[in-house]
């Protein structure tokens, strides 16, 4: 039984292979194997396995697989050749010509294997001469860079770019490291020449990319500690590239330790986990460490924004968030209570405490247990305890803004910091110092405290007040605005519901036209005047307000100004000003029934605002359009700063959802960059953000022409988000949309085809193709056939036992006159591409005959056409099929055709009857015809 059940998952194996379903090919395969196959047939399984991993393009698996299969049975070709070809694509050619040879030993005269080897020895010697070439190269350019006299000219600047290029390629940066680079590099970044140390530093970005044993040596040579030093250089630039080096580092280490300690190139490291925490603990001295520049400090929180926290819940270790949080908590809770500019301090930026915040936030999140929260809680109150007693009134601002800060990301700690004995008493206390710098402090954290609900009602009693006196009374702008801004964040408390509005009828309204007038004075610096955007992200919850903004040109105008500058921590505010804007939040309707039961028992019934209907949301949106909003979140999308949070992204994904709604709207998004800038929200971000994203993108391809849209390569890059649209957790609206983009993709390109089918799209698409909703059966069934022009969906329909061909059939029946059109189009193209499809449509059904007299009878001259040039291609691929055709009416109807308006119906009607002339089955009349 057991030898039995292993051969049926055998053949089970190689069916879904047959279909494309690789993932369900090795399942089959190993529970073959698990089965206790003989030596044989393991060696027949696991080359089977290396087969789909060469499909799947995992070439390491592909190779282990086939050197299992070699070792259970040396003399099995088709593993040597499949390991062959995994060694060409991990770059291994000697090996793989050594495993070629051995298949041309084997079989002297399989012209594929000589082929391969030809072609891999051409490949051989193309490196040969490469390597040798690029080594005078690389010394020259060295000679040229490192030459005193050489300074600042064109050659110099020539070689630069030189190696840069050079180091793109493995093998390049292969030669330079040989060639004794690393330590030639450190030259370079000796030189503290702008120019020179960005080409040091680029270069080395080519060596490390990828390569785990080139990384571990660089940083050997350089000093982990120097490279992260060149981070806090003055220069914005070299800050930048270090940044980028860094990223690659840490990459090619942290994928070492996923795959068990082997880099691309296959050697063994000794614990590149240590490398990693030798790396990230340098990050975190470099936060406090005094004389480094605000923006290196910046750049540094966004490494380990991008490098600490897990990637995904699904993976169990978060040690290295738990690590971080133990050797550098209060190192980031330092950053992010430090006070910009004050002497004596560390250098800050205006993004500064933000990013401090984010990462605060991502390793709160990434922790799993209540235990881990007690004890990040813990070093938190330990940390503001220790500046708020015994410090001093510069102390307690400090521990007020380290509270603020935590206010801004992990609130669950920033509340419970609020709640230390004496904190809040403060914070009201300072609201009325007379010093400018202590009141901001003071205020900020006022507001920040006032969106948490276990204080609102506290802020909401006594914070009014006082913020209605600081606002009139105070002479500072900075601190009238931030006054401000906390009673908008106070006023917008009962959100979109219309009924619940805390302050009187019309304050809103005033508070949003001082926050305008704020936010159009250009003579405030722009971290002041992020503080009215602030203001107004939170009133246009309120549907008069968002009238009065987006008719107000010179409002928007500096509103996206400020987006695109340097202040980077207004884009949330920004973002979530725009979702208001258009609503493009969810909003449920109330069931009636609800509303009425709710009533009755006299509970709060949420209202909605008279201009929040679709009339009102168009005209704000047409408005928000012709100001030059596209253009604004193309900027915003682009920004590399950790404010453009997952959270920042989905905002943006709404947004842009709301400007394509109308089909009218869809030209001005893409003259915009619209759709350059949805693709990477597509990719990136939460799942309702990047599903939002992916919508938006779907509707642009639908109505518009996607080369135009989606230029180059770009256009490869829209089909996995479109993809990821047809799972069964989206909206019915949001599969139908996909499959018609997907359609239009379809039929552009064989390219374009086959990128659809390795996104593992056609079984899902074939699921479409029988639900119950006739629009969403429809476009499923077109995409089909426009997916049929490809040589495997063609296979996919010709495998024994199928339903696709007979799905096909019948629905070029159906009373839907479009999906018979989309059905008998694809029949059409199958069974001219495939003849040996036409013998199978008799044995499919029985109701075959009718189906085909039917389309042929057709008043639409589309499906007329179809329908012939089926008969046509069964006439022509069998004269059985083509004798049963010409006993029944098609003999009269062909004829009544063929005498027809001249057209390709008539003409593929002709042409079925001079066949069936040739054949033997009717003559031809006297007159000939």
């Amino acid at each position: 039984m057991t030898a039995i059940s292993a051969e049926q998952l055998r053949k089970e194996g190689n069916e879904l292979f047959k279909c494309g379903d690789y993932e369900g090919a090795l399942t089959a395969y190993t529970q073959a194997l698990d089965l206790g196959a003989t030596p044989q047939d393991q060696a027949v399984l696991h080359r089977n396995r290396a087969a789909c991993y060469l499909k799947l393009e995992e070439y390491e698996k592909a190779e282990t697989e086939a050197s299992k299969a070699i070792d259970k049975d040396g003399g099995d070709v088709k593993a040597l050749y499949r390991r062959s070809q995994a060694l060409e694509k991990l770059g291994r050619l000697d090996q793989a010509v050594l495993d070629l040879q051995r298949c041309v030993s084997l079989e002297p005269k399989n012209k594929v294997f000589q082929e391969a080897l030809r072609s891999i020895g051409g490949q051989i010697q193309e490196k040969v001469r490469y390597m040798s070439s690029t080594d005078a190269k690389v010394e020259q350019m060295f000679q040229i860079l490192l030459d005193p006299e050489e300074k600042g000219t064109e050659k110099k600047q020539k070689a630069s770019q030189n190696l840069v290029v050079l180091a793109r390629e493995d093998a390049g940066a292969e030669k330079i490291f040989r060639n004794n680079g690393v330590q030639l590099l450190q030259r370079l970044l000796d030189t503290r020449e702008t120019d020179l140390m960005l080409a040091a530093l680029r270069t080395l970005v080519g060596i490390c990319s990828d390569h785990q044993s080139r990384t571990v040596a660089t940083l050997s040579v350089l000093g982990t500690r120097r490279v992260v030093s060149i981070l806090g250089v003055e220069d914005h630039t070299v800050s930048l590239a270090a940044c980028h080096l860094l990223q690659v580092m840490f990459d090619a280490l942290k994928e070492g330790v996923k795959k068990g300690f082997r880099g691309k190139e296959g050697a063994i490291i000794v614990e590149p986990g240590r490398e990693l925490k030798v790396l990230i603990s340098n990050l975190l001295e470099l936060l406090t460490e005094v004389g480094i520049s605000g923006q290196g400090r910046d750049n540094a929180l966004t490494l380990l924004i991008k490098m600490v926290p897990r990637k995904s819940p699904k993976d169990p270790d978060n040690s290295l968030t738990l690590w971080v949080i133990d050797q550098g908590l209060k190192k980031i809770l330092q950053v992010g209570g430090s006070l910009q500019d004050p002497a004596g301090e560390l250098a800050v930026t205006a993004n500064s405490r933000m990013s401090a915040s984010i990462l605060l936030s991502k390793l709160f999140d990434d922790l799993k247990c209540d235990a881990e929260r007690e004890n990040f809680h813990r070093l938190c109150e330990s940390y503001i305890k220790s500046w708020f007693e015994g410090q001093g009134l510069a102390g307690k601002l400090r521990a007020i803004q380290t509270v603020s800060c935590l206010l801004q990301g992990p609130c669950d700690a920033g509340n419970r910091a609020l709640e230390l004995s004496g904190v809040m008493e403060s914070v009201i206390a300072l609201c009325a110092s007379e010093q400018e710098e202590e009141q901001l402090v003071a205020v900020e954290a006022l507001i920040h405290a006032a969106g948490k609900a276990k204080r609102a009602s506290f802020i909401t009693a006594n914070g009014v007040s006082l913020l209605k006196d600081l606002y009139k009374r105070s002479e500072k702008d900075s601190i009238r605005i931030r006054a401000l801004v906390g009673l908008c964040k106070l006023g917008s408390a009962g959100g979109t519901d219309f009924s619940m509005k805390q302050f009187a009828e019309g304050s809103t309204l005033k508070l949003a036209k001082q926050c305008r007038k704020w936010l159009c004075n250009e003579q405030i610096d722009a971290g002041t005047r992020r503080w009215a955007v602030e203001g107004l992200a939170y009133l246009t919850f309120d549907a008069d307000v968002k009238e009065e903004f987006v008719g107000d040109g010179a409002a928007l105008k500096a509103l996206f100004q400020l987006s695109k500058s340097e202040e980077r921590s207004v884009l949330f505010a920004v973002a979530s000003a725009l979702v208001n804007c258009t609503n493009s939040y969810d909003y449920e309707e109330p069931d009636p029934k609800m509303v009425e039961l709710a009533k009755y028992a006299k509970q709060h019934v949420p209202e909605q605002h008279p201009k929040d209907k679709p009339s009102f949301i168009r005209a704000r949106v047409k408005k928000l359009l012709a100001a030059g909003v596209v253009s604004a979140m193309t900027c915003m999308v682009k920004t590399e700063s950790p404010v453009l949070t997952n959270s920042c992204r989905e905002l943006l994904s709404r947004v842009f959802l709301a400007l394509v709604e109308e089909v009218e709207d869809r030209g001005v998004v893409v003259a915009q960059g619209g759709g350059k800038a949805l693709i990477p929200l597509a990719l990136e971000g939460t799942d309702v953000g990047q599903t939002k994203a992916a919508q938006a993108l779907a509707k642009l391809t639908i109505t518009s022409n996607p080369e135009m849209t989606f230029p180059g390569e770009r256009i490869y890059e829209v089909v996995r988000p479109l993809v990821s649209l047809l799972h069964l957790d989206c909206s019915g609206l949001q599969n139908f949309e996909a499959l018609m983009a997907l359609t239009n993709l379809a039929g552009i390109s064989e390219r374009l085809r086959q990128k659809i089918l390795k996104e593992k799209a056609v079984p899902m698409i074939e699921g479409y193709m029988f639900e119950e909703h006739e629009m969403l059966r429809r476009a499923a069934t077109e995409c089909m056939c426009n997916l049929a022009m490809s040589k495997e969906v063609q296979d996919l329909f010709e495998v024994q036992d199928s339903d696709r061909l007979k799905l096909l059939v019948l629905y070029s029946g159906e009373d839907d006159e479009l999906l018979r059109r989309a059905a008998a189009g694809g029949l059409a193209m199958l069974t001219s591409a495939r003849p040996s499809l036409c013998s199978r449509i008799p044995q499919v059904t029985t109701h075959w005959l009718e189906i085909v007299q039917a389309l042929l009878l057709s008043p639409n001259q589309e499906l007329q056409h179809r329908g012939a040039v089926v008969v046509l291609n069964m006439v022509e691929a069998s004269r059985e099929v083509a004798s049963t055709l010409m006993e029944s009416e098609v003999l009269e109807i062909l004829s009544v055709l063929a005498k027809g308006e001249a057209g390709p119906v008539a003409r593929a009607a002709a042409a079925c009857l001079a066949k069936a002339v040739e054949y033997g089955l009717i003559q031809p009349s006297q007159s000939g015809e």
